[in-house]
C-alpha cells in the first residue's frame, strides 16, 4: 500500500520508476513491442522520445502496483506510439480504470493511516493501570455481583470491606474516574478532523470521455478545521490532567466512606457497650433494691427502698434509651452496606481493640501533607489549569483544511484553507480566564493545605489526648473505682454505710465505665479521620504500597 501511494505520488510530479521495459529490436523505432519486466529497477522515461510512450510506461507502472498478480503481456503499436495494452487473461487494460483503481487505493490508504492516531501525552498508560487496579471491583454490574456475607459477629473489617463493594457513590466515582480517562483518546485523536470524499459528474453535450468528466475530490470537513498537532497533544495533556483530578476524587470519596463507615461502626459499638453498662447497672439496683426491701422489712428506714425503687425504676428507662439509639444507629450502618434496614448485624460483645499506631506524629505530619488525596485533586486542577492557559495560547497559531481533487486528464488540484486567527480578542480574553482560574485554583489549594494541616493536627492533638486517658483510667482510676463498690457493697450490707453512699459509688464505677467506653470509642473515630486527611491506611503507613492499592489495602 505504501508503494502504490509513493507510486502515485511520483505519477502526479511526471516521473516514474521502478519500470524496465523490454523492446524487441526486429520492429520499426516507432512501432515497438513493450513486454514488462517481472523485476522492478530504476528506468529513466526520456529515452521514449513520444508522450505515448511514457503514457504507455505510466499505464504499466500503476498496472503493476494495483493488480500484481496479473502482469501485462502485450501492446500494440500503430504509428504514433501504443494503442492498447493486454492482460496475460486477453482482457484490455483502460487507462482510465488504471487511474480510478489507483486513486481507490490511495484514498483507502489515506482513511486507514489517518484514523485510529492518539497523540497521548505521557503518564496515560500509568493513569489507566490505577484504574484497571480498581475496575474488578465496580465493572460486573452490582445485580451480578456477590456481595460480601458479613459473619457473626462482625468485625469493622468485614463492614468495611462490603462497604467499599456496595456504595453507590464510591462506584459513581470510579465510573466518572473511567469517563474522564477516556475522554483523553476524544480530546488527543489526530487529525481532529473526519477526513472527506467527493465524487462528482458533468454532464455535457461536448465530446468529452467519461473520465475527463468525472471529478473526485478528498479532503478533511472544513467545519472542523484540522488543528497543529501541538494542539492537540496540549488539549490531550489538559484531559490527562483532569483524569488525575478524578483518579485523587475517587481516592477522596474511597476515604470519606471510610471514615464514615468506620465513624457509624464505632458509634453502634458503643452504644451496645453502653446497653450493656445499664444492663449491668439495672441489674446492680435490682439487687440494692430488693436489699433494701428486706432491710425495710426488718425495721430500717423506708426512704432507702423507695430511693432504691427509684432508681432502677430510671435505670430502666435510661436502658431503654441506648437500646433505641442502638437500633437507629444498627440501621444507619445497615444503609451504608446495602442491607435492609431492621437486618440483624450482630458485633462483638466487647469494645473492638485499639488499632496499633506503629509511625510516631513527625510521620504522620509528612503523610498527611504528601498523601491527602483532596489536596492532591486540587493539584492536579492547578496543573491542569496551567495546561488550559497554554491550549489557549496555542489558539494564535493557524488551523488548516488541506484538499486534493483529481479531474479525469484534465486537471489534479492540491489545495488547503488557512483558518488566521483573526480574533485575537477571543483569544487574548480566553487567556486571561484560564490565568484566572488558575489562580483560584492555586488560592484554594493554598487555603486548603492550611485547613486540613490544622484539622489534622486537631484530630492527633484529640488521638493523643484520648490515649492518655485510656493509659489514666486503666491503670489507676478503673481498679481504684472497682476497690470502692466492692468495699461499699460489703460495708452496706454489714449496715457500716448508708444507702446513699453505696448509691454513690454505684452511679461513680457506671459513670468511669462509659467514660473509659467514649474515650475508646473517640480515639478510634479520630483514627478514622487521620486516616482520611492523610489518604493512607494506618496500617500500612510506612510501608511500600503501590498507588493503584489503596482501596485493596484493606
Amino acid at each position: 500500500m505504501l508503494q502504490a501511494i509513493c507510486l502515485y505520488a511520483r505519477l502526479l510530479c511526471g516521473r516514474v520508476n521502478r519500470v524496465r521495459p523490454t523492446i524487441t529490436p526486429d520492429l520499426p523505432r516507432r512501432c515497438r513491442t513493450l513486454r514488462a519486466a517481472r523485476h522492478f529497477d530504476t528506468f529513466d522515461l526520456r529515452i521514449f522520445g513520444d508522450m505515448a510512450y511514457r503514457q504507455h510506461a505510466v499505464m504499466l507502472a500503476m498496472w503493476r502496483a494495483v493488480r500484481p498478480g496479473e502482469e501485462p503481456a502485450k501492446v500494440e503499436c500503430g504509428p504514433e506510439g501504443p494503442v492498447r495494452t493486454y492482460s496475460g487473461l486477453g482482457r484490455p487494460i483502460r487507462k482510465q480504470a488504471l487511474r480510478g483503481a489507483a486513486i481507490a487505493s490511495l484514498s483507502m490508504a489515506m482513511l486507514l493511516g489517518l484514523s485510529g492516531c492518539v497523540l497521548a501525552p505521557e503518564g496515560t498508560m500509568q493513569e489507566q493501570a490505577k484504574l484497571d487496579a480498581n475496575s474488578p471491583r465496580f465493572e460486573p454490574p452490582i445485580e451480578s455481583c456477590q456481595l460480601p456475607t458479613l459473619p457473626k459477629p462482625a468485625g469493622w473489617r468485614d463492614v468495611l470491606l462490603r462497604a467499599f463493594v456496595a456504595n453507590g457513590e464510591l462506584e459513581s466515582a470510579y465510573f466518572e474516574w473511567k469517563a474522564a480517562l477516556a475522554r483523553i483518546d476524544r480530546a488527543a485523536t489526530w487529525p481532529n478532523s473526519n477526513a472527506t470524499i467527493g465524487f462528482s459528474y458533468m454532464f455535457s453535450r461536448e465530446n468529452i470521455t467519461t473520465w475527463n468528466r468525472t471529478t473526485v475530490s478528498g479532503g478533511f470537513d472544513p467545519s472542523v478545521p484540522l488543528s497543529l498537532p501541538i494542539k492537540t497533544e496540549t488539549a490531550g495533556k489538559v484531559a490527562l490532567d483532569a483524569a488525575r483530578e478524578a483518579g485523587e476524587k475517587f481516592r477522596t470519596v474511597k476515604f470519606d466512606l471510610q471514615r464514615r463507615v468506620l465513624s457509624a461502626y464505632f458509634d453502634l459499638a458503643l452504644a451496645e457497650e453502653k446497653v450493656r453498662i445499664q444492663r449491668d447497672n439495672l441489674n446492680l439496683l435490682k439487687l440494692v433494691a430488693e436489699s433494701a426491701a428486706a432491710r425495710s422489712q426488718a425495721g430500717g428506714p423506708v426512704q432507702d427502698m423507695v430511693k432504691a425503687l427509684t432508681d432502677k425504676e430510671l435505670a430502666k428507662n435510661d436502658l431503654y434509651n441506648v437500646e433505641a439509639d442502638a437500633k437507629s444507629m444498627r440501621a444507619t450502618v445497615n444503609g451504608m452496606l446495602s442491607r435492609d434496614p431492621g437486618a440483624s448485624l450482630v458485633l462483638p460483645s466487647v469494645l473492638p481493640p485499639p488499632r496499633p499506631v506503629a509511625v510516631g506524629d513527625a510521620r504522620l505530619i509528612a503523610a498527611a501533607v504528601d498523601q491527602n488525596p483532596e489536596l492532591a485533586a486540587l493539584a492536579r486542577q492547578v496543573e491542569g489549569r496551567k495546561d488550559a492557559v497554554e491550549l489557549a495560547r496555542l489558539g494564535f497559531l493557524p488551523d488548516f483544511a488541506p484538499s486534493a481533487s483529481l479531474t479525469g486528464n484534465v486537471a489534479q488540484v492540491l489545495g488547503t484553507m488557512v483558518m488566521l486567527p483573526t480574533t485575537a480578542p477571543a483569544i487574548r480574553a480566553m487567556i486571561k480566564d484560564a490565568e484566572s482560574m488558575t489562580r483560584s485554583s492555586e488560592a484554594v489549594l493554598r487555603q486548603t493545605q492550611h485547613d486540613r494541616a490544622s484539622s489534622f493536627v486537631a484530630n492527633l492533638v484529640i488521638m493523643r489526648n484520648a490515649e492518655r486517658q485510656m493509659q489514666l483510667y486503666r491503670r489507676s482510676i478503673v481498679p481504684s473505682v472497682q476497690q470502692l463498690i466492692n468495699i461499699s457493697r460489703q460495708e452496706y450490707a454489714a449496715g457500716s454505710v448508708g444507702f446513699a453512699d453505696l448509691m454513690d459509688s454505684s452511679r461513680t464505677y457506671i459513670g468511669i465505665r462509659l467514660m473509659v467506653a467514649q474515650v475508646r470509642i473517640e480515639r478510634e473515630k479520630r483514627l478514622a479521620e487521620i486516616e482520611a486527611l492523610a489518604g493512607v491506611d494506618i496500617e500500612t503507613l510506612g510501608q511500600p504500597m503501590a498507588p493503584q492499592d489503596s482501596l485493596a489495602a484493606r
